[in-house]
C-alpha cells in the first residue's frame, strides 16, 4: 500500500522530519517520483487513484493471495480505504453495525469512519480496541480532505511514514518504498496509535496519555525521524471521538 498525502491539508508531528536531510546519503523524492516508482513495480495491477490536490492511493494486490494478513482496497463515496491484515471478530461487528455478511475489512473501516465522522457516538479509540486481530488501515476522505490512519498493537502488521522531498506526507506498509522515498526523515508508524491529519497522533490503547518523540539516530550518525512512544508520566483530560467538528475538537484536548 501506499498513501501520498499533499502537505496542505496533512500535518505530521515536526520531529518525523530530519534535522539534517542534506548529509544523507540517499535523497529525498518528489511525490510524482515516488508514486511512479511504487506502481513500476506491478505495473499491470497496480490500482492506482490520484486526487487534483496531490493526494495518491495506490494498491499492490498481495503476492500470496491467500495469506493470513490480507491486502484490500475499497472506496465508498468518496471514502477510500488501504487495509493490510485480518479481523478475527469481523462477523461480530458486521452484526454490530448492521453490514451485509459479505462485507470485508475494508469496507468496515470505511462503515465504521463514517459513521463515526457523521454520528461520533464512542470516543475513536474506543471503536479501535474493539477490533480484535492484525491490522494496520489509511483511510482517505475525499469530501472532507481528511486522512486517518491506524495500527494495531500486536505488531505483526507495520506501517511506515514519512516526508517526501516536496513535503507531503507518505505512509507504506513497504520499509523500503518509505526509505528510499524520504531520506532521513522516516520512521516507523507507532503500533497501537491512530493519527488524523487535523487532530494528530493519539495512542488508541493508552488514550489518557500523551506520545513523545524519541531521537533516532541511523549508523551513519544522521539523525533521522524520530521513533514515537506513549509518555507514560503524562495524561490527557478528554478522549477522542471521530464525528462532529465539535467531537474532533476533542482529540486534541490535553491537561
Amino acid at each position: 500500500m501506499l498513501g501520498i498525502f499533499n502537505k496542505g491539508f496533512v500535518q505530521p508531528p515536526q520531529e518525523l522530519n530530519s534535522p539534517a536531510p542534506l548529509k544523507s546519503s540517499v535523497k529525498p523524492k518528489l511525490s510524482q517520483e515516488i508514486l511512479r516508482d511504487f506502481v513500476s513495480h506491478d505495473s499491470g495491477n497496480a490500482v492506482s487513484i490520484s486526487f487534483g490536490d496531490g493526494t495518491s492511493f495506490s494498491y499492490l494486490p498481495p503476492e500470496k493471495p491467500f495469506s493470513i494478513h490480507q491486502s484490500m482496497f475499497c472506496a465508498v463515496d468518496g471514502i477510500y480505504c488501504i487495509f493490510r491484515g485480518s479481523l478475527n471478530n469481523l462477523c461480530h461487528l458486521i452484526k454490530q453495525y448492521g453490514l451485509s455478511k459479505g462485507t470485508n475489512e475494508a469496507m468496515f473501516v470505511i462503515e465504521a469512519y463514517r459513521t463515526l465522522r457523521d454520528r461520533g457516538p464512542y470516543p475513536a479509540d474506543q471503536v479501535l480496541k474493539d477490533l480484535d486481530g492484525s491490522f494496520g488501515f489509511v483511510v482517505f476522505d475525499d469530501n472532507a480532505k481528511t486522512v486517518f490512519a491506524a495500527l494495531g498493537g500486536n505488531e505483526e502488521i507495520r506501517l511506515f511514514w514519512g516526508i517526501s522531498a516536496d513535503g507531503s506526507v507518505i505512509i507504506s506498509d513497504k520499509l523500503e518504498v518509505v526509505k528510499a522515498s524520504c531520506g532521513k526523515s522516516f520512521a516507523p508508524f507507532p503500533s497501537g496509535c491512530m493519527f488524523h491529519s487535523e487532530h494528530g497522533l493519539k495512542s488508541f490503547e493508552h488514550p489518557t496519555k500523551k506520545m513523545k518523540a524519541v531521537p533516532r539516530i541511523d549508523s551513519e550518525g544522521v539523525m533521522c525521524g524520530a521513533n514515537f512512544k506513549v509518555d507514560v508520566q503524562s495524561k490527557i483530560n478528554s478522549m477522542p471521538r471521530v464525528g462532529s467538528e465539535a467531537n474532533w475538537a476533542l482529540w486534541g484536548s490535553e491537561s
